[in-house]
């Protein structure tokens, strides 16, 4: 009997460690200084471990905050800046706004009354109507909250219908909608996080929420529409549905909504192009993590208008919804800036940099292009947040040793890193929607291969028009 293939995740647990001793060595012995070899090899073994998971992606992004340190990469001063730092506040923030959102089942109705907005009274129109919800509600709230919540309404309205082509492109659409729709704000997707810390810490310059939002949205109103006709080219535009009633507003949903929607209004005008309030009213270290911890606050305090069993009044907020949010995230995100402080004090951002110089001599859409495909096609296999954890250091490094802003290689990676179509491992919103048995991989990759390169298109030129004046 022939013996079994080794399980890979087994193997990366020894070759993780083993791997980063020799790229430390070979750096060393070949002129590199002793602190840039410590970073590379600290970096290559989490990137390893990162990517083959042989303990949890959180567990791993412990390494960084311990060995950097530990050799004197970095100062605990600049590590707890790291994961103290006010984009991993606003994650958090960010993530407790939406199990308050999710709470109340405000998102739900947010979700029909957009569905209807579309009409269901043909399949094309129903698969838009659906796939603008998933997007809209990815913006505030993760990716696979919003497409196992679209999934149960989603399945009663094909049971309802007579077309056989719906399922595949309206399953298909709630997924990569919620991946296209996570792009158009900074909390709508990790990934967005993890570029904005690691430019600020490499250039001291911040990016607003509306900045990024004003970058973002167009790519999304490209691609949504796109990735629509696409999947719905078989679609009948007949064969719609009656979608299930949301009954009345009750009052915990309207109150979480309406915080919900200040806090939204105070992101997006904090700062701008039009000065913004934070200038209006002489408050220059307001953030927007400021923003979303008074939001949460006042989630603990405002009522919802139910009563506990013990006669207290229920509350918009509790502890125990909120204590369930993906704190591994945040360690995740505070491990990249981590590796990025690192990468800056050890000289090994320079060195790339320097290595990379050849890059001013290609054309920036070139450049551009290349950066998205492999990012795009990169992240079917592996996390997307360990993707551009990883990538964002180096992309900085590479850009300056281009002789360009950063943020004109990160953000088109950073932003690609949620068009990854193809494969159900790629996204949580594949996954989900894979699992019903309703369509093939072979569907999914048939779909998503060409949507893979249409995101590739639109970010690219997108990085062009819009970033390129930086």
């Amino acid at each position: 009997m022939p013996k079994p293939y080794p399980n890979p995740r087994a193997l990366a647990l020894y070759l993780g460690p083993l791997i980063a001793l020799s790229a430390f060595f070979a750096l060393w012995h070949t002129g590199g200084n002793y602190a840039a070899a410590v970073t590379l090899g600290v970096t290559t073994w989490v990137v390893i471990w990162w990517i083959f998971e042989p303990i949890a992606i959180p567990a791993t992004s412990l390494l960084p905050m311990a060995l950097l340190p530990l050799f004197g990469i970095i100062s605990p001063k600049e590590l707890g800046a790291a994961y103290g730092n006010p984009l991993v506040l606003l994650m958090m923030g960010g993530f407790l706004l939406a199990s308050a959102l999710e709470r109340s089942g405000a998102h739900r109705r947010i979700a029909l009354y957009l569905v209807r907005a579309f009409g269901g009274n043909n399949s094309r129109r129903l698969v838009f109507g659906f796939m603008c919800a998933s997007a809209f509600l990815s913006m505030w709230i993760s990716n696979t909250s919003t497409t196992l919540m679209l999934l149960p309404v989603a399945l009663a309205a094909l049971e309802k219908s007579e077309d056989p082509h719906l399922a595949g492109p309206l399953l298909l659409g709630i997924a990569y909608a919620a991946s296209i729709g996570g792009i158009g704000t900074p909390i709508g997707t990790p990934p967005n996080m993890v570029f904005m810390g690691v430019y600020t810490e490499i250039t001291g310059s911040a990016i607003a929420f509306g900045q990024w939002m004003l970058w973002a949205l167009p790519v999304v109103l490209i691609m949504l529409p796109i990735a629509g006709f696409w999947i719905t080219r078989g679609v009948s535009k007949r064969g719609g549905v009656a979608l299930p009633e949301s009954g009345e507003w009750s009052s915990g949903e309207r109150r979480v909504l309406t915080v919900f929607s200040i806090t939204a209004a105070l992101w997006i005008t904090r700062k701008g192009p039009w000065g913004g309030w934070s200038e209006w009213f002489g408050l220059p270290y307001a953030n927007d993590a400021m923003i979303a911890f008074l939001a949460v606050v006042a989630l603990f305090v405002i009522p919802s208008g139910e009563t506990r069993d013990d006669g207290e009044p229920e509350r918009l907020l509790d502890w125990q919804t909120a204590e369930r949010i993906p704190w591994g995230m945040l360690l995740l995100f505070g491990a990249g800036i981590t590796i990025a402080t690192g990468f800056t004090n050890s000289g090994l951002s320079t060195s790339i940099g320097q290595s990379l110089e050849q890059l001013s001599t290609l054309p920036l859409l070139l450049m551009i292009a290349t950066i998205c495909l492999a990012v795009t096609f990169l992240t079917e296999v592996t996390s997307n947040m360990a993707t551009t954890t990883l990538l964002m250091p180096i992309l900085a490094a590479a850009a300056m040793g281009a002789g360009t802003d950063p943020a004109l290689f990160m953000i088109p990676a950073a932003m690609s890193a949620s068009c990854a179509f193809m494969l159900p491992v790629a996204t949580p919103p594949n996954v989900i929607t894979f699992a019903t048995g309703r369509f093939s991989i072979q569907t999914m990759v048939r779909e998503g291969v060409v949507l893979n390169l249409v995101g590739v298109v639109v970010i690219s030129t997108a990085g062009v028009l819009l970033l390129g004046n930086l």
